[in-house]
């Protein structure tokens, strides 16, 4: 085992990716942030993260999942605009007493 030291990250991804993420994670009992690392750690050697029995189980959440991007989608993605919310005011409390 290697002792090391995690911090918390705001990490933000596309909806679908993480659905896919987290269920790849719940079928190896993995943490989401365990199976992050074995994927980037993998990728900093440029060794393949996914045997051939998880790259099937991807393509089975991907499906389940909806999720129809694939590697010619990277560095592509933009949110979608939303409309600005609105504060929305306090009401004002009415000056009669309740009896």
């Amino acid at each position: 085992m290697i002792t090391i030291e995690r911090i918390q990250t705001g990490v933000r991804m596309e909806k679908r990716i993480v659905k896919v993420l987290k269920g790849l994670a719940e079928y190896h009992d993995l943490s989401l942030g365990d199976l992050l690392e074995g994927i980037v750690l993998h990728a900093f050697e440029g060794k393949a993260p996914f045997g051939a029995t998880s790259l099937q189980k991807i393509a089975e959440l991907k499906k389940i999942y909806g999720l129809d991007l694939d590697a010619t989608a990277s560095h592509q993605l933009v949110e979608e605009e939303r409309a600005p919310v609105r504060p929305v005011r306090p009401r004002k409390r009415s000056s009669a007493k309740r009896r």
